[in-house]
């Protein structure tokens, strides 16, 4: 690979140089939208690459210029979605050849992840070394994180097929500990694992999330090579051991970013009614948002206004109405809806994304 240039990028912010084992962070048990931030996940380095200090996506690595120009904007703006609504923990036979870095994800395209490349933000690791994961918890809920490694004869210029990662994950873990408020990149879940040993070179990471409170799962690829380093990360920014030029047109949108909060208007016996206020608090106007939220008592949505919603089973996502989608920076817009309840009203959290 030649001499390169190594860029430690700051834990929470991006990555911490060295991850080796320590003592883990005391925090709260996990209680998931997310993604894997050490090693970084595809989505999440891209993102990271190519933010700007006014919040527009141009990205400086020639593959996460190649995906976002398949993909669209959204897939960064989105890093931590790459999941499926129905995959129950499913991988081979669920997830095609092809697409694991995507996850065969229809919420948003991720598609332009699974580009077979060797150039993408890459981590560098120490093989049989034990290092400390962190995982973003955009939305936290319990469940179980496996990762696998690829075969020895895996290569990154062909599509990741099932055949080329290891038969059964070399860590995993269910409900690790966790810092931070959801719904930010400074939350995050974290433990302590043994790197796979007797690797050398290229390699990638596969990380499956499975939600033990729902069917929602979700994947990512991170890219990793095992020769003897701490966590360092390349291929990202400016000075990041190669980037290009800018496109002419850059992809992406300044500052496209929304939060949604929830109050409850009132319950009886078998339902309560419930508000959700999407607010835009980014820099540029909004064409369109959807926010999700999760019940924990077993309740099904009875009616909703001022938006359109799928349910499965616990996991409700809502997509804007024709006449709220637009608003204006600051601006903010609501969505109310009935539930059938067979216990006490949950204590939604949602969380917002643009679209």
């Amino acid at each position: 690979m030649g001499k390169r240039r190594r860029r430690a990028l700051a834990a929470g912010a991006v990555l911490g140089p060295a991850m080796i084992a320590g003592a883990l962070l005391t925090a709260a048990p996990a209680s998931a939208h997310g993604a894997m931030m050490v090693p970084g996940s595809r989505t999440y380095l891209c993102w990271k690459d190519g933010l700007t200090p006014t919040g527009q996506i141009v990205p400086h690595n020639p593959a996460c210029a190649a995906a976002v120009a398949k993909s669209g904007p959204n897939s960064l703006y989105n890093w931590f979605a790459v999941l499926r609504s129905d995959g129950a923990g499913r991988t081979r036979g669920f997830i095609p050849d092809g697409s694991l870095c995507s996850g065969g994800a229809v919420v948003y395209d991720f598609s332009g992840y699974d580009l077979a490349r060797d150039d993408w933000p890459v981590t560098h690791l120490t093989s049989g070394a034990e290092i400390e994961f962190r995982y973003n918890k955009w939305a936290a809920h319990p469940g179980t994180f496996r990762t696998y490694v690829t075969k020895d004869s895996w290569s990154p210029t062909r599509p990741l097929s099932w055949d080329d990662l290891e038969d059964q994950p070399f860590y995993s873990v269910t409900d690790p500990p966790s810092v931070g408020s959801p719904g930010n990149e400074d939350a995050y879940y974290h433990w302590n694992a043994r790197l796979p040993s007797g690797k050398s070179g290229r390699h990638l990471l596969y990380t499956v999330w499975q939600r033990s409170d729902s069917n929602e799962t979700f994947y990512g690829c991170s890219d990793v090579v095992f020769d003897g380093g701490n966590g360092e990360v390349t291929g990202v920014g400016e000075d990041g051991g190669g980037p290009t030029d800018p496109p002419t047109d850059p992809p992406g949108d300044p500052g496209k970013v929304c939060k949604a909060g929830y109050r409850s208007l009132g319950a009886w016996n078998g339902g309560y009614q419930g508000e959700i206020t999407v607010t835009n608090t980014g820099t540029l106007p909004l064409a369109g948002w959807m926010a999700h939220f999760t019940f924990a008592n077993g309740e099904t949505v009875d009616s909703l206004w001022n938006g359109s919603y799928t349910q499965s089973g616990p996991d409700v996502t809502v997509k804007n109405a024709a006449y709220n989608g637009s608003l204006a920076v600051g601006a903010s817009t609501t969505f109310g809806f009935t539930v059938k309840a067979p216990t006490s009203p949950t204590a939604l959290e949602p969380h917002c994304m643009t679209s």
